[in-house]
Protein backbone atom coordinates (compact mmCIF):
# COMPACT_ATOMS: atom_id res chain seq x y z
CA UNK A 1 0.00 0.00 0.00
CA UNK A 2 1.22 3.16 -0.79
CA UNK A 3 2.00 6.11 1.52
CA UNK A 4 0.98 9.02 -0.57
CA UNK A 5 -1.74 11.77 -0.77
CA UNK A 6 -2.75 13.75 -2.96
CA UNK A 7 -5.26 17.39 -2.84
CA UNK A 8 -8.38 16.27 -4.65
CA UNK A 9 -11.65 17.21 -6.27
CA UNK A 10 -14.64 15.43 -5.43
CA UNK A 11 -14.18 14.46 -8.96
CA UNK A 12 -10.63 13.43 -9.64
CA UNK A 13 -10.85 11.33 -6.36
CA UNK A 14 -14.00 9.37 -7.77
CA UNK A 15 -11.97 8.52 -10.75
CA UNK A 16 -9.35 7.62 -8.85
CA UNK A 17 -11.46 4.97 -6.05
CA UNK A 18 -12.57 3.66 -9.78
CA UNK A 19 -9.22 3.26 -10.92
CA UNK A 20 -8.33 1.34 -7.31
CA UNK A 21 -11.39 -0.68 -7.37
CA UNK A 22 -10.04 -2.48 -10.95
CA UNK A 23 -13.01 -0.71 -12.99
CA UNK A 24 -12.65 -1.61 -16.59
CA UNK A 25 -15.32 -0.15 -18.06
CA UNK A 26 -16.21 3.45 -17.80
CA UNK A 27 -19.00 5.28 -20.10
CA UNK A 28 -20.79 8.63 -19.54
CA UNK A 29 -22.04 12.05 -21.39
CA UNK A 30 -20.97 15.12 -19.99
CA UNK A 31 -22.86 16.94 -17.56
CA UNK A 32 -21.98 19.68 -15.11
CA UNK A 33 -21.27 18.76 -12.55
CA UNK A 34 -19.91 15.11 -13.51
CA UNK A 35 -18.00 15.77 -16.50
CA UNK A 36 -14.62 16.12 -14.53
CA UNK A 37 -14.77 12.33 -13.49
CA UNK A 38 -14.61 11.10 -17.06
CA UNK A 39 -11.54 13.76 -17.89
CA UNK A 40 -9.79 12.26 -14.56
CA UNK A 41 -10.41 8.94 -15.59
CA UNK A 42 -8.61 8.91 -19.16
CA UNK A 43 -5.25 8.95 -17.04
CA UNK A 44 -5.81 5.65 -16.88
CA UNK A 45 -6.95 4.30 -19.58
CA UNK A 46 -4.59 1.68 -20.02
CA UNK A 47 -6.43 -0.43 -17.33
CA UNK A 48 -9.90 1.19 -18.20
CA UNK A 49 -11.85 1.82 -21.37
CA UNK A 50 -13.57 5.29 -21.49
CA UNK A 51 -15.75 6.61 -23.66
CA UNK A 52 -18.25 9.48 -24.18
CA UNK A 53 -21.36 8.18 -24.66
CA UNK A 54 -24.47 9.75 -26.85
CA UNK A 55 -26.37 10.31 -24.07
CA UNK A 56 -26.95 8.76 -20.68
CA UNK A 57 -29.11 5.80 -21.83
CA UNK A 58 -26.32 4.19 -23.96
CA UNK A 59 -23.72 4.92 -21.28
CA UNK A 60 -25.68 2.99 -18.88
CA UNK A 61 -26.54 0.61 -21.11
CA UNK A 62 -22.83 0.29 -22.12
CA UNK A 63 -22.02 -0.55 -18.45
CA UNK A 64 -24.93 -2.80 -17.76
CA UNK A 65 -23.09 -5.36 -21.02
CA UNK A 66 -19.09 -4.83 -19.31
CA UNK A 67 -21.09 -5.69 -16.10
CA UNK A 68 -23.11 -8.72 -17.43
CA UNK A 69 -19.79 -9.94 -19.03
CA UNK A 70 -17.84 -10.22 -15.64
CA UNK A 71 -16.12 -7.36 -15.29
CA UNK A 72 -16.74 -4.01 -13.03
CA UNK A 73 -18.05 -1.41 -15.02
CA UNK A 74 -18.99 2.34 -14.67
CA UNK A 75 -21.81 5.01 -16.14
CA UNK A 76 -21.17 8.59 -15.07
CA UNK A 77 -24.19 11.50 -15.35
CA UNK A 78 -25.87 14.93 -13.87
CA UNK A 79 -29.09 14.24 -11.86
CA UNK A 80 -31.36 14.95 -15.31
CA UNK A 81 -28.93 12.66 -17.65
CA UNK A 82 -30.28 10.01 -14.89
CA UNK A 83 -33.68 10.60 -16.01
CA UNK A 84 -32.61 9.67 -19.73
CA UNK A 85 -31.37 6.59 -18.67
CA UNK A 86 -33.93 5.35 -15.90
CA UNK A 87 -35.28 3.19 -18.73
CA UNK A 88 -32.15 0.60 -18.20
CA UNK A 89 -31.51 1.16 -14.85
CA UNK A 90 -34.82 -0.10 -13.68
CA UNK A 91 -34.68 -2.64 -15.42
CA UNK A 92 -30.86 -3.33 -14.46
CA UNK A 93 -32.46 -3.14 -10.95
CA UNK A 94 -34.41 -6.69 -11.47
CA UNK A 95 -31.55 -8.14 -13.50
CA UNK A 96 -28.82 -7.60 -11.10
CA UNK A 97 -25.10 -7.60 -12.13
CA UNK A 98 -21.89 -10.40 -12.48
CA UNK A 99 -19.25 -7.28 -12.42
CA UNK A 100 -19.97 -4.73 -10.28
CA UNK A 101 -21.71 -1.47 -11.79
CA UNK A 102 -21.71 2.18 -10.14
CA UNK A 103 -23.97 4.99 -11.41
CA UNK A 104 -22.67 8.02 -10.53
CA UNK A 105 -25.17 10.81 -10.50
CA UNK A 106 -24.47 14.32 -9.59
CA UNK A 107 -27.55 16.44 -8.09
CA UNK A 108 -27.25 20.20 -8.24
CA UNK A 109 -28.61 21.81 -5.14
CA UNK A 110 -28.62 25.53 -5.92
CA UNK A 111 -29.00 25.01 -9.81
CA UNK A 112 -25.62 26.47 -10.57
CA UNK A 113 -25.83 24.41 -14.02
CA UNK A 114 -29.15 22.91 -14.65
CA UNK A 115 -32.94 23.34 -15.52
CA UNK A 116 -34.28 21.77 -12.09
CA UNK A 117 -33.48 20.43 -8.24
CA UNK A 118 -34.72 16.95 -8.29
CA UNK A 119 -33.17 14.88 -6.05
CA UNK A 120 -32.09 11.32 -7.25
CA UNK A 121 -32.64 9.75 -3.83
CA UNK A 122 -36.39 9.69 -4.72
CA UNK A 123 -35.83 8.39 -7.96
CA UNK A 124 -33.55 5.65 -7.20
CA UNK A 125 -36.30 4.89 -4.01
CA UNK A 126 -38.76 4.13 -7.04
CA UNK A 127 -36.05 2.15 -9.21
CA UNK A 128 -35.62 0.33 -6.24
CA UNK A 129 -32.05 1.07 -6.37
CA UNK A 130 -29.33 1.24 -3.20
CA UNK A 131 -28.19 4.81 -2.77
CA UNK A 132 -24.33 5.52 -1.71
CA UNK A 133 -23.36 9.07 -0.72
CA UNK A 134 -19.87 10.58 0.69
CA UNK A 135 -19.29 13.55 2.39
CA UNK A 136 -15.57 15.01 1.20
CA UNK A 137 -13.06 13.97 -1.60
CA UNK A 138 -10.95 11.22 0.82
CA UNK A 139 -14.58 9.26 1.27
CA UNK A 140 -15.67 9.79 -2.06
CA UNK A 141 -12.89 7.45 -3.28
CA UNK A 142 -13.17 5.11 -0.58
CA UNK A 143 -16.94 4.79 -0.73
CA UNK A 144 -17.22 4.15 -4.14
CA UNK A 145 -14.52 1.22 -3.82
CA UNK A 146 -17.15 -0.78 -1.32
CA UNK A 147 -20.36 0.32 -3.27
CA UNK A 148 -18.27 -2.15 -6.06
CA UNK A 149 -18.08 -4.63 -2.93
CA UNK A 150 -21.71 -4.32 -2.40
CA UNK A 151 -22.93 -4.65 -5.88
CA UNK A 152 -21.08 -7.85 -6.23
CA UNK A 153 -22.43 -9.26 -2.80
CA UNK A 154 -25.90 -9.13 -2.84
CA UNK A 155 -26.68 -8.73 -7.01
CA UNK A 156 -27.32 -4.99 -7.17
CA UNK A 157 -26.16 -2.04 -9.09
CA UNK A 158 -25.40 1.06 -6.91
CA UNK A 159 -26.39 4.77 -7.37
CA UNK A 160 -23.67 6.39 -6.04
CA UNK A 161 -24.76 10.35 -5.54
CA UNK A 162 -22.70 13.34 -5.15
CA UNK A 163 -23.94 17.22 -5.36
CA UNK A 164 -21.92 19.92 -6.65
CA UNK A 165 -19.79 20.98 -3.77
CA UNK A 166 -18.86 17.43 -3.20
CA UNK A 167 -17.21 17.13 -7.62
CA UNK A 168 -16.02 20.45 -6.72
CA UNK A 169 -14.24 20.69 -3.53
CA UNK A 170 -10.88 19.16 -2.44
CA UNK A 171 -9.53 17.02 -0.13
CA UNK A 172 -6.81 15.30 0.88
CA UNK A 173 -7.14 11.49 -0.65
CA UNK A 174 -4.55 8.94 0.08
CA UNK A 175 -3.38 6.61 -2.73
CA UNK A 176 -3.98 2.90 -3.18
CA UNK A 177 -2.66 0.30 -5.28
CA UNK A 178 -5.10 -0.89 -8.22
CA UNK A 179 -6.96 -4.09 -6.76
CA UNK A 180 -7.04 -6.47 -10.21
CA UNK A 181 -10.41 -8.02 -10.00
CA UNK A 182 -10.49 -11.43 -11.59
CA UNK A 183 -12.91 -11.67 -14.40
CA UNK A 184 -16.58 -13.07 -13.52
CA UNK A 185 -17.49 -16.27 -16.11
CA UNK A 186 -20.64 -15.36 -17.73
CA UNK A 187 -22.84 -17.80 -17.38
CA UNK A 188 -26.03 -17.76 -19.85
CA UNK A 189 -29.07 -16.98 -17.18
CA UNK A 190 -32.20 -16.31 -19.73
CA UNK A 191 -34.33 -16.38 -16.35
CA UNK A 192 -32.28 -13.05 -14.90
CA UNK A 193 -31.00 -11.41 -17.36
CA UNK A 194 -34.04 -11.61 -20.52
CA UNK A 195 -36.63 -9.22 -18.51
CA UNK A 196 -39.93 -10.95 -20.08
CA UNK A 197 -42.99 -10.55 -17.64
CA UNK A 198 -42.59 -13.94 -16.37
CA UNK A 199 -38.78 -13.21 -15.86
CA UNK A 200 -39.42 -10.14 -14.59
CA UNK A 201 -42.10 -11.04 -11.62
CA UNK A 202 -39.59 -13.59 -10.28
CA UNK A 203 -37.18 -11.20 -10.31
CA UNK A 204 -39.09 -8.44 -8.55
CA UNK A 205 -39.83 -10.86 -5.80
CA UNK A 206 -35.69 -11.97 -5.75
CA UNK A 207 -34.80 -8.04 -5.76
CA UNK A 208 -37.61 -7.14 -2.65
CA UNK A 209 -35.62 -9.95 -0.91
CA UNK A 210 -31.85 -8.55 -1.33
CA UNK A 211 -33.29 -5.21 -0.85
CA UNK A 212 -34.70 -6.69 2.62
CA UNK A 213 -31.00 -8.07 3.29
CA UNK A 214 -28.97 -4.91 2.49
CA UNK A 215 -31.14 -3.13 4.78
CA UNK A 216 -30.42 -4.88 7.26
CA UNK A 217 -26.76 -4.90 6.17
CA UNK A 218 -26.96 -1.68 6.58
CA UNK A 219 -26.72 -1.46 10.04
CA UNK A 220 -23.27 -2.50 10.33
CA UNK A 221 -21.53 -1.31 7.31
CA UNK A 222 -18.83 0.50 8.30
CA UNK A 223 -19.73 3.87 6.11
CA UNK A 224 -22.88 4.39 8.69
CA UNK A 225 -21.08 5.57 11.96
CA UNK A 226 -22.51 7.19 15.16
CA UNK A 227 -20.38 9.77 16.43
CA UNK A 228 -21.91 10.32 20.37
CA UNK A 229 -20.96 13.81 21.97
CA UNK A 230 -23.63 15.62 24.17
CA UNK A 231 -26.72 13.43 23.57
CA UNK A 232 -28.98 16.82 23.89
CA UNK A 233 -29.04 17.23 20.08
CA UNK A 234 -29.07 14.53 17.68
CA UNK A 235 -28.30 14.83 14.02
CA UNK A 236 -28.65 12.16 11.46
CA UNK A 237 -27.21 13.72 8.09
CA UNK A 238 -25.43 12.16 5.20
CA UNK A 239 -23.02 13.89 2.17
CA UNK A 240 -22.16 17.80 2.23
CA UNK A 241 -24.53 18.59 4.93
CA UNK A 242 -22.74 16.26 7.48
CA UNK A 243 -19.89 18.92 7.03
CA UNK A 244 -21.92 21.85 8.08
CA UNK A 245 -23.58 20.07 10.64
CA UNK A 246 -20.16 19.27 12.37
CA UNK A 247 -19.13 23.23 11.68
CA UNK A 248 -22.39 24.33 12.79
CA UNK A 249 -22.74 21.99 15.64
CA UNK A 250 -19.61 20.84 16.74
CA UNK A 251 -20.78 19.02 20.35
CA UNK A 252 -24.05 17.64 19.03
CA UNK A 253 -24.05 13.58 18.47
CA UNK A 254 -24.12 12.78 14.95
CA UNK A 255 -25.49 9.60 12.61
CA UNK A 256 -23.41 10.08 9.79
CA UNK A 257 -25.33 7.55 7.00
CA UNK A 258 -22.95 6.49 3.73
CA UNK A 259 -25.62 4.47 2.05
CA UNK A 260 -28.89 6.45 2.69
CA UNK A 261 -31.31 4.13 0.73
CA UNK A 262 -32.01 1.58 2.66
CA UNK A 263 -31.61 3.08 5.45
CA UNK A 264 -30.83 0.88 8.57
CA UNK A 265 -33.38 1.13 10.66
CA UNK A 266 -31.97 -0.66 14.38
CA UNK A 267 -29.14 1.61 14.08
CA UNK A 268 -31.37 4.81 13.61
CA UNK A 269 -33.93 3.86 16.12
CA UNK A 270 -31.53 2.73 18.59
CA UNK A 271 -29.41 6.63 18.04
CA UNK A 272 -32.86 8.15 18.27
CA UNK A 273 -33.10 6.55 22.11
CA UNK A 274 -29.97 7.93 23.09
CA UNK A 275 -30.41 11.73 22.12
CA UNK A 276 -33.56 14.41 23.38
CA UNK A 277 -33.92 16.14 20.60
CA UNK A 278 -33.66 14.59 17.10
CA UNK A 279 -33.26 16.50 13.66
CA UNK A 280 -32.62 14.77 9.91
CA UNK A 281 -30.83 17.34 8.01
CA UNK A 282 -30.55 16.48 4.63
CA UNK A 283 -30.33 19.23 1.21
CA UNK A 284 -33.59 19.13 -1.33
CA UNK A 285 -36.59 16.52 -0.55
CA UNK A 286 -37.06 15.02 3.17
CA UNK A 287 -36.02 11.40 1.99
CA UNK A 288 -34.77 10.48 5.15
CA UNK A 289 -36.96 12.03 7.16
CA UNK A 290 -40.31 10.66 5.62
CA UNK A 291 -38.83 7.51 5.95
CA UNK A 292 -38.02 7.69 9.39
CA UNK A 293 -40.83 9.40 10.78
CA UNK A 294 -43.22 6.42 9.01
CA UNK A 295 -41.44 4.33 11.50
CA UNK A 296 -42.72 6.41 14.59
CA UNK A 297 -39.73 8.31 15.54
CA UNK A 298 -40.20 11.79 16.77
CA UNK A 299 -37.64 13.37 14.02
CA UNK A 300 -37.43 17.48 13.36
CA UNK A 301 -36.62 17.99 9.80
CA UNK A 302 -37.89 20.07 6.82
CA UNK A 303 -40.67 22.06 9.53
CA UNK A 304 -37.24 23.99 10.28
CA UNK A 305 -35.17 23.74 6.85
CA UNK A 306 -36.15 24.74 2.95
CA UNK A 307 -36.59 22.45 0.60
CA UNK A 308 -34.86 24.63 -2.05
CA UNK A 309 -31.28 25.09 -2.44
CA UNK A 310 -27.88 23.90 -1.08
CA UNK A 311 -27.75 24.43 2.87
CA UNK A 312 -24.89 25.69 5.39
CA UNK A 313 -23.08 26.01 8.67
CA UNK A 314 -24.57 29.62 9.16
CA UNK A 315 -28.13 28.02 7.98
CA UNK A 316 -28.16 25.35 10.44
CA UNK A 317 -26.88 27.22 13.58
CA UNK A 318 -29.46 29.95 12.75
CA UNK A 319 -32.58 27.17 12.59
CA UNK A 320 -31.50 24.90 15.40
CA UNK A 321 -29.73 27.55 17.92
CA UNK A 322 -31.55 30.43 16.96
CA UNK A 323 -27.76 32.36 16.44
CA UNK A 324 -26.71 34.29 13.84
CA UNK A 325 -23.57 35.18 12.62
CA UNK A 326 -22.37 38.66 11.51
CA UNK A 327 -20.30 38.77 8.58
CA UNK A 328 -17.27 41.29 9.76
CA UNK A 329 -16.83 42.60 6.03
CA UNK A 330 -18.69 41.82 2.69
CA UNK A 331 -16.88 42.08 -0.67
CA UNK A 332 -19.55 43.30 -3.09
CA UNK A 333 -18.95 41.19 -6.00
CA UNK A 334 -20.07 42.52 -9.56
CA UNK A 335 -23.31 40.65 -10.78
CA UNK A 336 -22.03 38.67 -14.03
CA UNK A 337 -24.90 37.33 -15.84
CA UNK A 338 -23.44 34.68 -17.99
CA UNK A 339 -23.16 35.84 -21.76
CA UNK A 340 -22.13 34.46 -25.16
CA UNK A 341 -18.65 34.20 -25.24
CA UNK A 342 -16.91 37.12 -27.69
CA UNK A 343 -16.96 35.23 -31.14
CA UNK A 344 -19.54 32.92 -29.98
CA UNK A 345 -20.98 31.85 -33.52
CA UNK A 346 -24.82 31.64 -32.21
CA UNK A 347 -24.76 35.09 -31.79
CA UNK A 348 -24.47 36.03 -35.72
CA UNK A 349 -27.17 32.99 -35.71
CA UNK A 350 -29.58 34.72 -33.09
CA UNK A 351 -28.78 38.29 -34.18
CA UNK A 352 -30.33 37.39 -37.92
CA UNK A 353 -33.15 35.44 -36.34
CA UNK A 354 -33.86 38.41 -34.03
CA UNK A 355 -33.82 40.80 -37.12
CA UNK A 356 -36.36 38.73 -38.58
CA UNK A 357 -38.75 38.57 -35.78
CA UNK A 358 -38.42 34.94 -35.64
CA UNK A 359 -39.09 32.96 -32.09
CA UNK A 360 -36.88 29.66 -31.42
CA UNK A 361 -37.81 26.58 -29.41
CA UNK A 362 -34.66 26.66 -27.45
CA UNK A 363 -32.25 23.30 -26.05
CA UNK A 364 -29.81 22.52 -23.35
CA UNK A 365 -26.60 24.47 -24.21
CA UNK A 366 -24.34 27.24 -24.85
CA UNK A 367 -27.28 28.45 -26.86
CA UNK A 368 -29.83 28.71 -24.38
CA UNK A 369 -28.42 32.30 -23.69
CA UNK A 370 -30.03 33.55 -26.59
CA UNK A 371 -32.58 33.82 -24.44
CA UNK A 372 -31.69 36.95 -22.60
CA UNK A 373 -30.96 40.67 -23.96
CA UNK A 374 -29.84 41.86 -26.58
CA UNK A 375 -30.77 38.91 -28.41
CA UNK A 376 -33.92 37.27 -26.91
CA UNK A 377 -34.62 34.87 -29.30
CA UNK A 378 -35.63 31.57 -27.29
CA UNK A 379 -38.97 31.24 -26.13
CA UNK A 380 -38.54 27.93 -24.68
CA UNK A 381 -36.03 25.62 -22.94
CA UNK A 382 -37.12 22.00 -21.98
CA UNK A 383 -34.39 19.25 -21.63
CA UNK A 384 -31.87 17.67 -24.03
CA UNK A 385 -33.17 17.32 -27.49
CA UNK A 386 -36.99 19.24 -26.29
CA UNK A 387 -36.26 21.83 -29.19
CA UNK A 388 -37.47 20.16 -32.22
CA UNK A 389 -39.72 18.05 -30.66
CA UNK A 390 -41.69 21.54 -29.00
CA UNK A 391 -41.48 23.25 -32.54
CA UNK A 392 -43.31 19.75 -33.75
CA UNK A 393 -45.74 20.45 -31.36
CA UNK A 394 -46.17 23.41 -32.06
CA UNK A 395 -47.06 23.01 -35.49
CA UNK A 396 -49.70 20.16 -35.35
CA UNK A 397 -51.46 22.14 -32.45
CA UNK A 398 -51.40 25.70 -34.43
CA UNK A 399 -50.64 24.61 -38.30
CA UNK A 400 -48.02 24.71 -40.56
CA UNK A 401 -48.44 28.83 -41.36
CA UNK A 402 -47.98 28.97 -37.51
CA UNK A 403 -44.03 27.70 -37.35
CA UNK A 404 -43.48 30.21 -40.55
CA UNK A 405 -41.67 32.76 -37.71
CA UNK A 406 -40.41 29.89 -35.78
CA UNK A 407 -37.38 27.87 -35.76
CA UNK A 408 -36.24 25.13 -33.73
CA UNK A 409 -32.38 25.59 -32.58
CA UNK A 410 -29.81 22.57 -30.94
CA UNK A 411 -26.22 22.24 -30.88
CA UNK A 412 -24.32 19.35 -32.47
CA UNK A 413 -23.62 17.52 -29.64
CA UNK A 414 -27.50 17.67 -27.95
CA UNK A 415 -28.84 16.93 -31.59
CA UNK A 416 -27.06 13.44 -31.41
CA UNK A 417 -27.62 13.05 -27.91
CA UNK A 418 -31.95 13.11 -28.23
CA UNK A 419 -32.54 15.51 -31.44
CA UNK A 420 -32.16 12.73 -33.54
CA UNK A 421 -34.83 10.91 -32.45
CA UNK A 422 -37.06 14.01 -32.52
CA UNK A 423 -36.26 15.12 -36.13
CA UNK A 424 -36.71 11.51 -37.29
CA UNK A 425 -40.83 12.43 -35.82
CA UNK A 426 -41.04 15.21 -37.94
CA UNK A 427 -39.63 12.98 -40.79
CA UNK A 428 -42.53 10.25 -39.69
CA UNK A 429 -45.19 12.87 -39.21
CA UNK A 430 -45.06 15.01 -42.17
CA UNK A 431 -43.52 18.21 -40.08
CA UNK A 432 -42.89 21.53 -41.89
CA UNK A 433 -40.74 23.30 -39.56
CA UNK A 434 -37.44 24.57 -39.42
CA UNK A 435 -34.49 22.78 -37.79
CA UNK A 436 -31.36 24.71 -37.12
CA UNK A 437 -28.65 22.96 -35.91
CA UNK A 438 -25.83 25.19 -34.33
CA UNK A 439 -22.50 23.15 -35.13
CA UNK A 440 -19.47 24.64 -32.93
CA UNK A 441 -17.67 21.35 -33.27
CA UNK A 442 -17.63 20.78 -29.80
CA UNK A 443 -19.89 19.85 -26.31
CA UNK A 444 -19.17 23.22 -25.35
CA UNK A 445 -21.38 23.74 -22.11
CA UNK A 446 -19.85 21.73 -20.14
CA UNK A 447 -16.01 22.57 -21.50
CA UNK A 448 -15.16 21.11 -25.08
CA UNK A 449 -15.72 16.78 -24.58
CA UNK A 450 -15.24 15.23 -28.00
CA UNK A 451 -18.87 13.49 -29.40
CA UNK A 452 -19.72 11.46 -31.99
CA UNK A 453 -19.25 14.60 -34.94
CA UNK A 454 -16.15 15.86 -33.22
CA UNK A 455 -13.56 12.32 -34.65
CA UNK A 456 -11.68 11.88 -31.64
CA UNK A 457 -12.61 9.88 -28.64
CA UNK A 458 -12.39 10.52 -24.97
CA UNK A 459 -9.36 8.47 -24.66
CA UNK A 460 -7.87 10.93 -27.57
CA UNK A 461 -7.83 8.51 -30.61
CA UNK A 462 -9.43 9.53 -34.20
CA UNK A 463 -12.14 8.14 -35.16
CA UNK A 464 -14.75 8.74 -37.77
CA UNK A 465 -17.01 11.58 -37.39
CA UNK A 466 -20.78 11.33 -37.88
CA UNK A 467 -21.47 13.70 -41.07
CA UNK A 468 -24.89 16.00 -39.85
CA UNK A 469 -25.70 16.52 -43.13
CA UNK A 470 -25.72 13.10 -44.73
CA UNK A 471 -27.31 12.03 -41.32
CA UNK A 472 -30.44 14.46 -41.95
CA UNK A 473 -30.37 13.40 -45.47
CA UNK A 474 -30.42 9.90 -44.83
CA UNK A 475 -33.59 10.25 -42.83
CA UNK A 476 -35.44 11.68 -45.41
CA UNK A 477 -34.80 15.39 -45.42
CA UNK A 478 -34.20 16.81 -48.83
CA UNK A 479 -34.12 20.63 -47.92
CA UNK A 480 -30.55 20.84 -45.64
CA UNK A 481 -27.92 23.77 -45.63
CA UNK A 482 -25.08 24.18 -44.43
CA UNK A 483 -23.45 27.74 -43.69
CA UNK A 484 -20.65 29.71 -42.03
CA UNK A 485 -22.56 30.80 -39.18
CA UNK A 486 -20.93 34.38 -39.84
CA UNK A 487 -22.01 34.51 -42.92
CA UNK A 488 -25.08 36.87 -42.24
CA UNK A 489 -26.03 37.85 -45.71
CA UNK A 490 -26.34 33.92 -46.72
CA UNK A 491 -27.48 33.22 -43.32
CA UNK A 492 -29.91 35.25 -43.63
CA UNK A 493 -31.22 34.02 -46.74
CA UNK A 494 -30.98 30.77 -46.17
CA UNK A 495 -33.47 31.41 -42.69
CA UNK A 496 -36.06 33.56 -45.22
CA UNK A 497 -35.97 30.40 -47.87
CA UNK A 498 -36.31 27.40 -45.14
CA UNK A 499 -38.99 28.88 -42.84
CA UNK A 500 -40.97 29.98 -45.90
CA UNK A 501 -41.81 25.99 -47.33
CA UNK A 502 -44.05 23.93 -46.70
CA UNK A 503 -41.71 21.17 -46.15
CA UNK A 504 -39.42 19.96 -43.32
CA UNK A 505 -35.76 22.06 -43.65
CA UNK A 506 -32.50 21.78 -41.79
CA UNK A 507 -30.11 24.44 -41.67
CA UNK A 508 -26.92 23.37 -40.46
CA UNK A 509 -24.80 26.88 -39.09
CA UNK A 510 -20.86 25.00 -38.87
CA UNK A 511 -18.56 27.08 -37.40
CA UNK A 512 -16.06 25.89 -34.55
CA UNK A 513 -16.15 27.32 -31.27
CA UNK A 514 -13.60 30.52 -30.75
CA UNK A 515 -12.33 28.67 -27.18
CA UNK A 516 -11.07 25.66 -29.37
CA UNK A 517 -8.49 27.71 -31.01
CA UNK A 518 -5.36 28.51 -28.70
CA UNK A 519 -2.93 31.70 -28.71
CA UNK A 520 -3.24 34.82 -29.47
CA UNK A 521 -6.19 35.85 -32.47
CA UNK A 522 -6.79 38.42 -34.84
CA UNK A 523 -9.08 41.15 -33.90
CA UNK A 524 -10.71 44.31 -34.74
CA UNK A 525 -9.87 48.16 -34.03
CA UNK A 526 -12.73 50.80 -34.43
CA UNK A 527 -12.27 53.78 -36.94
CA UNK A 528 -13.28 56.80 -34.63
CA UNK A 529 -13.47 59.38 -37.36
CA UNK A 530 -15.70 56.76 -39.72
CA UNK A 531 -18.21 56.04 -37.06
CA UNK A 532 -21.32 57.07 -37.15
CA UNK A 533 -22.46 55.94 -33.77
CA UNK A 534 -25.69 54.22 -35.20
CA UNK A 535 -25.06 51.88 -32.88
CA UNK A 536 -25.98 48.72 -35.35
CA UNK A 537 -22.31 46.60 -34.80
CA UNK A 538 -23.71 46.76 -30.50
CA UNK A 539 -26.91 45.16 -31.61
CA UNK A 540 -25.61 41.49 -30.97
CA UNK A 541 -24.53 42.43 -27.12
CA UNK A 542 -20.82 41.46 -28.15
CA UNK A 543 -18.71 41.84 -25.02
CA UNK A 544 -15.42 42.89 -26.19
CA UNK A 545 -17.70 46.31 -27.53
CA UNK A 546 -18.83 49.29 -26.06
CA UNK A 547 -19.69 52.66 -26.49
CA UNK A 548 -17.41 55.67 -25.46
CA UNK A 549 -18.72 58.68 -23.90
CA UNK A 550 -19.11 60.48 -27.23
CA UNK A 551 -20.92 57.56 -28.87
CA UNK A 552 -18.39 56.11 -31.23
CA UNK A 553 -17.47 52.42 -30.62
CA UNK A 554 -14.70 51.13 -28.77
CA UNK A 555 -13.15 47.58 -28.99
CA UNK A 556 -11.33 45.46 -26.17
CA UNK A 557 -8.49 43.82 -28.23
CA UNK A 558 -7.71 41.60 -25.21
CA UNK A 559 -11.58 40.12 -25.71
CA UNK A 560 -11.83 40.32 -29.66
CA UNK A 561 -11.63 37.28 -31.15
CA UNK A 562 -11.82 38.47 -34.58
CA UNK A 563 -15.08 36.90 -35.57
CA UNK A 564 -15.75 39.75 -37.78
CA UNK A 565 -19.43 39.97 -36.84
CA UNK A 566 -19.47 44.40 -35.71
CA UNK A 567 -17.55 43.99 -39.11
CA UNK A 568 -20.09 42.94 -41.22
CA UNK A 569 -22.49 44.88 -39.47
CA UNK A 570 -21.09 47.96 -40.00
CA UNK A 571 -21.62 50.00 -43.54
CA UNK A 572 -19.68 52.78 -42.90
CA UNK A 573 -16.27 50.87 -42.69
CA UNK A 574 -15.79 52.14 -39.15
CA UNK A 575 -14.11 49.13 -37.97
CA UNK A 576 -10.84 47.64 -39.74
CA UNK A 577 -9.08 44.42 -39.09
CA UNK A 578 -6.07 43.63 -37.62
CA UNK A 579 -4.02 40.35 -37.94
CA UNK A 580 -1.71 38.57 -35.44
CA UNK A 581 1.48 40.49 -34.80
CA UNK A 582 0.38 43.42 -36.02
Amino acid sequence: MSNDKKIMLGNEAIARGVYEAGVKVSSAYPGTPSTEISEYMVQYKDDVYCEWAPNEKVATEVAIGASISGVRSLACMKHVGFNVAADPAYTMSYIGVNGGMVIVVADDPGLYSSQNEQDTRMVARAAKIPVIEPSDSKEAKEFIKEAYEISEKFDRPIIFRITTRLAHSQGQVPLEERKEVEDKPYEKNVAKTVMMPGNAKNRHVEIEKRMEELGEAANTLPMNKVEYRDKKIGVITSGIPYEYVREALPEASTLKLGMVYPLPKQMIMDFAKEVETLYVIEELDPFMEEQIKSWGIDVIGKDKFTLLGEYSANMIRENILGETIELKSVVQVPNRPPILCPGCPHRSVYHVLNKLKIHAAGDIGCYTLGAVPPLSVVDTTVCMGASISTLHGMEKARGKDYVKNWVAVIGDSTFLHTGVNSLMNMVYNKATGTVMILDNSTTGMTGHQEHAATGKTLQGDPTNAVNLMGLCQAIGIQNVQEINAFDLEKLEAAVKEETAKDEISVIITKSPCVLLTKGKKPHYEPISEKCKKCGMCLKPGCPAMSKNEDGTIDIDETMCTGCGLCYNLCKFDAIKFVKVGE
